[in-house]
């Protein structure tokens, strides 16, 4: 096992940053910052558009095309309704492992990137490294997004994105993409007691949701790929709301509603499909209005060929740990609409620690992320 004392060092602070999505990231990108310009890297703050929180992105090296760039995001889910039996922003061990939330998800990564930032800072490099350090990954990519109109004219050309999320370091070349929708549903309100003259909402929502489910049929059957575990794209509807109270005929209902699609099957396909079910349903009660469908976010999926040249040099980086495509979401898909090889690496087993209580990190993993950093540093050094 490689030294771990710096990475643990800085992942001990990060941990300390409670920065869960909900809340400013602004101390822990101040402190990122500092540790940056020091080591000499040049830093652009990019603000979110309400200035509570912002990302980094961070260069250092010729201004050439290649190299390498990190990308890892701040936030952490809550720890709200979980049953830790440890501190969740404090960093403690017992044996091989670190517990602390964010761990896993993705600050292990983050701390391991960092330290290799300072690392660098006295190195002659011949191809350039940069960070990619954002917010809000963890309710929809909501900040690369925001961050990407200023990142495209940053990042140049690199000639691998590597974003930190947990592979157990395996190289992760594929993920679906995702799209939430806001479905809602129209009534007539009356008085329960009469309850037959009136169009309830809620019946409406569910004859939708009864052809969703028949969509849901018709999409497993069409296009899939094997190396996921559910191996085509899925709708899912996670939370109804309707009525008022018992004794009103509900004349509204709304249904949170997402679609994770394969990347070979573009999202705008499905969304068409969910959106004539609408009309279908929409048919069957011609006297209220017609259910309305509103994107409200998405994301891209990845789809790298694990044949391509730069997924062979990623996994030589990586320690051969092979390949895999992984069921979550990630930032990598804004990388690669910019035309950048791009994969997932990262320390740590979402199934098992991921958004839990108690979650928790190897130092195993944590050390093998630390030699596929300098491995990174060998590469820039040599101008691969």
């Amino acid at each position: 096992m490689t030294d771990l004392t710096r990475t643990l060092e800085i992942l001990d602070r990060l941990i300390a940053f409670p920065t869960v999505s909900r809340d400013s990231n602004l101390d822990l990108i101040d402190w990122v910052q500092d540790l940056l310009q020091r080591a000499n890297f040049d830093v652009t703050r990019i603000w979110s558009p309400d200035r509570t929180k912002a990302g980094l992105f961070a260069r250092i090296g010729p201004k050439v095309d290649g190299g390498v760039c990190l990308s890892a995001h701040t936030d952490v889910v809550p720890v709200d309704g979980q049953t830790w039996t440890r501190p969740a922003f404090k960093l403690t061990g017992k044996g091989d492992r670190v517990f602390g939330r964010g761990t896993t998800d993705m600050k292990g990564f983050l701390a391991s990137a960092l330290a290799l930032a300072e690392r660098v800072a006295t190195a002659r490099l011949n191809a350039p490294l940069s960070l990619s350090i954002s917010y809000d990954e963890e309710i929809g990519c909501i900040g690369i997004r925001q961050m990407m109109p200023e990142m495209k004219d940053l990042i140049g050309k690199p000639g691998l994105v590597v974003v930190g999320e947990p592979t157990m370091m395996k190289v992760a070349t594929g993920h679906k993409g995702k799209t939430a929708l806001k479905v809602t549903c129209h009534g007539a309100a009356g008085h329960s007691a009469l309850a037959p003259q009136f169009v309830n909402a809620i019946h409406v929502a569910s004859s939708f949701v009864h052809h969703i489910q028949e969509l849901q049929d018709q999409i497993a059957e069409g296009h899939r790929d094997d190396s996921y575990s559910i191996p085509y794209s899925t709708v899912h509807i996670g939370r109804i709301v309707g009525g008022r109270a018992l004794n009103i005929v509900p004349d509204s209902a709304q249904l949170d509603l997402e679609f994770r699609h394969l990347a070979e099957t573009p999202a705008h396909d499905i969304q068409r499909k969910i959106e004539a079910v609408a009309q279908q349903v929409s048919a069957e009660f011609p006297s209220v209005p017609p259910i309305k469908v509103e994107a409200i976010n998405a994301y891209p999926g990845l789809n790298t060929d694990p044949a391509d040249v730069a997924v062979a040099r990623a996994d030589k980086l990586a320690g051969n740990m092979g390949t895999t495509s992984v069921p979550f979401g990630t930032e990598a898909g804004f990388f690669a609409e910019l035309g950048l090889n791009s994969v997932v690496i990262g320390p740590g087993d979402m199934a098992s620690d991921g958004h839990k209580p108690d979650e928790g990190l190897d130092k195993t993993e944590l050390s093998a992320c630390d030699a596929m950093m300098d491995r990174i540093l060998c590469a820039l050094r040599s101008g691969d």
